[in-house]
């Protein structure tokens, strides 16, 4: 499936290039990217701004991600955004957790194209790194 609408949520500037820049050496160079600092930022631009795609970081100021996860998936229309999260926490429970709140991937840093397509289906699932 292509994502031609991709929302990045992360309070750093430096890791939305990042992960900008993973996704444009995964094949996604053409798409529309909207950046928000934290959940609360990017459910406002939601409003009028419809993606995708959402990748999203867990820790972050005055919505974490897995509070913002929890209000998109409660919301009508919004609830079907695949939604991948990035993260630093190797815990298995949160895995579980957010999993079971319907998201896409959970992808543990540090992030790479070949990581990209393996959450999205896309990569052939053999753990090379480019």
């Amino acid at each position: 499936m292509a994502y031609e609408k991709i929302m990045i949520v992360d309070d750093s500037a430096t890791s939305r290039m990042i992960i900008r820049r993973c996704f444009h050496i995964a094949g996604y160079e053409k798409s529309e990217y909207t950046e928000a600092e934290d959940g609360l930022a990017a459910l406002h631009l939601l409003k009028d701004n419809p993606v995708d795609l959402i990748v999203s970081d867990l820790n972050m100021p005055r919505m974490d991600g897995t509070t913002f996860i929890r209000r998109l998936k409660m919301k009508e229309g919004a609830s079907r955004i695949p939604v991948i999260v990035i993260s630093s926490m190797g815990n298995d429970a949160v895995r579980e957790e957010l999993e079971g709140t319907g998201v896409l991937a959970v992808i543990r840093k540090p992030l790479s194209p070949a990581k990209i397509l393996e959450a999205l289906g896309e990569g052939e699932g053999d753990g090379d790194e480019f």
